[in-house]
Order: C-alpha cells, then sequence, then structure tokens
C-alpha cells in the first residue's frame, strides 16, 4: 500500500510545508535530537476514502475531552522522531490520526503506528479552542528557540506584557508580524497535563507563548506563519543578548516609536 500523499496534491502540499519547517528548525538548533512538536489539522483534506480507512493502531487517550475535534483529522510529529529526519519525509516522521466520536480519544490511519507527540493533549486542547473561537488556525508548534528560552531564565521576563514590550522595541519588524506578542507559562513538567490550562489560556491572547526554561508554543493559520511568528520574536530577543554580549543593555525604540507603528500600520491587538 502507498502513502496516504499518493494522488492528495493539497495534502502533500500541506504537508511539504510542514516538513520544510522543520528542516528550519533543525538548521536553526532549535530542535535538538527529537525535540520540538508540531500538530497540523488536516481535516479540509480528507475525503471519503480517508474517512473509510481503518484503524491501524488501538484507541489512544488524550488525556482531556475536546468537543470540538469529533471527526476531526490532524497530522501530527511522532514521539521520539527528529525534525531532520520529518524534513526529508513527513510521513515516516509522523501519523495522520482521527479524533474519536467521544472527543476523548484518537487512531492513527496512516501512514505507519508511529505514535504522536508526548504533548499531543496540550496541541488538541489549543487545536479545539482554535475551532471553538473561529480563528482558522490550524497549525501548532512547540520548538526550542534559544534565545527566547535564555530569556526565561530571568524573572524579569517572566512577566508577558514586559517581556512582549522589549522585544517590539528591538526592531520594527517584531511589532509589525507579532503584533499580539508573547505570553509565558510558569515551568511545568514537560508532556504534562499541567501545561494544558495555562498554555490554552495565554494562547486566548497571543500566538506564541513561551514555556518558561523549556520552549515556545505557536499557532497560526498554516505551520510556516506559526513559524514566522517564533522566528521574528526570537530574532528580537537575539538583538538584545547581543547587545548584553558587547556589554551594554539595548535601550530598544521608545514606547511612543512603538505606538506609531502600530498606528501606521493599523497593526492588530487582538486576534
Amino acid at each position: 500500500m502507498g502513502s496516504i500523499l499518493n494522488n492528495r496534491p493539497e495534502l502533500k502540499k500541506a504537508l511539504d510545508s510542514v516538513a520544510e519547517v522543520a528542516g528550519y528548525l533543525w538548521q536553526k538548533g532549535w530542535a535538538e535530537r527529537n525535540g520540538g512538536n508540531l500538530t497540523l489539522n488536516i481535516t479540509e483534506y480528507v475525503d471519503d476514502e480517508m474517512r473509510a480507512m481503518p484503524a491501524i493502531s488501538k484507541v489512544l487517550q488524550i488525556g482531556v475531552t475536546l468537543p470540538q475535534l469529533k471527526g476531526c483529522y490532524f497530522y501530527c510529529k511522532g514521539t521520539g522522531k527528529r525534525m531532520r529526519d520529518l524534513a526529508r519525509d513527513p510521513m515516516a516522521g509522523g501519523s495522520i490520526v482521527r479524533i474519536l466520536d467521544d472527543c476523548a480519544s484518537y487512531e492513527i490511519i496512516a501512514d505507519e503506528a508511529i505514535v504522536p507527540t508526548s504533548e499531543i493533549s496540550s496541541h488538541l486542547a489549543i487545536q479545539n479552542y482554535m475551532l471553538e473561537c473561529g480563528s482558522g488556525y490550524k497549525a501548532t508548534l512547540h520548538t526550542h528557540p534559544i534565545e527566547l528560552v535564555a530569556m526565561s531564565h530571568s524573572q524579569e521576563f517572566l512577566d508577558s506584557e514586559h517581556l512582549t514590550q522589549v522585544l517590539w522595541s528591538m526592531i520594527p519588524e517584531t511589532l509589525a508580524f507579532a503584533p499580539l506578542g508573547i505570553g509565558v507559562v510558569p515551568y511545568a513538567l514537560p508532556s504534562s497535563t499541567e501545561l494544558v490550562a495555562p498554555t490554552l489560556e495565554q494562547i486566548k491572547r497571543y500566538d506564541v507563548v513561551l514555556w518558561e526554561k523549556h520552549g515556545t508554543v505557536a499557532v497560526g493559520p498554516d505551520m510556516m506563519e506559526a513559524f514566522d511568528q517564533t522566528d521574528v520574536l526570537n530574532k528580537a530577543a537575539n538583538i538584545y543578548m547581543t547587545a548584553k554580549n558587547f556589554g551594554f543593555t539595548a535601550e530598544g525604540m521608545t514606547p511612543e516609536a512603538v505606538q506609531k507603528i502600530r498606528t501606521v500600520f493599523n497593526l492588530p491587538d487582538h486576534r
């Protein structure tokens, strides 16, 4: 049996973009070993043949009940799989899953029975919210941007408003391309359900959320947009830390200058 991507050009195009992003994450050093995870809602590409496909795994539990996901299909990176391998072949580094009618469990339908990311409960809870609020967002991306993670080791930057203002002030493009800023979630055990509620609360306001001493979670209409938001914010963090390495603290643009950018370019302050 061939890949589920065969003769499905739109689905293949979407997963080719996922693979491209996975390659960028590896190249940037944000995806060491099997670090990072991603999930993409592919329901719009599902045809009758896919709906009729039998499960190739046992029923797996999400850990929470997510009513908006009934009958949805997702591409998920596999647990233990490396981004650098996924970049070469997304179906060798992940699988397609179908959410069951109880909205609390799922099964794998293709290509192989690769168990999804251990953080699937957080990812799917976010996907549930994005459907509930009608955002049109389909991608969830977790990665380890070096400079942003480094900043989360300082209590100074664990306040979302303060961190956002610092990053916006580093370079005009930060506000232009990440106008909602960045949220912060206090440290919790990776892959634990303790991350779900606080992450979801921050995602209601921000497209990118920083997990203290861990990494980021970003959402977007597609995987490239989720990556771009993370990349833009991390560039600002890099500028801040580069100035520190030169022996001074970057003064940043003034609040007035930042506000002028928002006004002139009519940037949104909410999703």
